[in-house]
């Protein structure tokens, strides 16, 4: 069995795309998933599987669609690949809430910086399949940042990140 951190896109507490938590570990266990835990209301569940990355990534994709009668995107990566994101931050001295990771499916496109418009102190640093943007004081309510890469991928600050992959590693595999 491997470990998986999955985070959905575009889910959230309140307006659209509103999915309560037991909801999504009850569409988790039905996929098949064990040892199903959620980590606040934002659409991120760990849990074991012996299915492979892509074949859960389309399972918790098609009970989504059914949940929402609409796509949701949904990233997922195994226990060791949440710590090394984790452990890849590129802003280490950075808080926490400041550091945003955006994960994505693919490996960013290396003109991805290059791209982004209303840069105003904000830094961006490319991973293996993840951007990194650290936010000036002001924090990224108040960023006008566009990265039109990240579009397709959903964003979580680095205490999330850390947490989820100790959450991950927690449940072995």
């Amino acid at each position: 069995m491997t470990a998986y951190a999955a985070l959905l896109r575009a889910v959230n507490v309140g307006g659209t795309g509103k999915l309560p938590m037991t909801e999504l570990t009850a569409m988790c266990e039905k996929a098949g998933f064990a040892k199903v835990k959620t980590y606040i209301a934002s659409g991120n569940v760990v849990f074991t599987s012996g299915k492979d990355e892509a074949t859960v990534k389309a399972t918790l994709e098609k009970a989504m669609q059914d949940y929402a009668g609409k796509p949701v995107g949904v990233m997922v990566r195994t226990a060791a690949e949440m710590a090394a994101v984790a452990k890849a931050n590129p802003f280490p001295d950075s808080p926490g809430n400041r550091v945003v990771t955006i994960f994505l499916d693919d490996t960013p496109p290396q003109h991805t910086a290059d791209e982004a418009r209303n840069v105003d102190g904000e830094e961006i640093a490319l991973g293996a399949r993840e951007i990194y943007v650290r936010y000036t004081d002001h924090g990224m309510a108040d960023s006008k940042l566009i990265v039109p890469a990240a579009k397709a991928g959903t964003g979580r600050n680095m205490n999330t990140v850390v947490k989820l992959a100790a959450m991950a590693a927690a449940l072995g595999g």
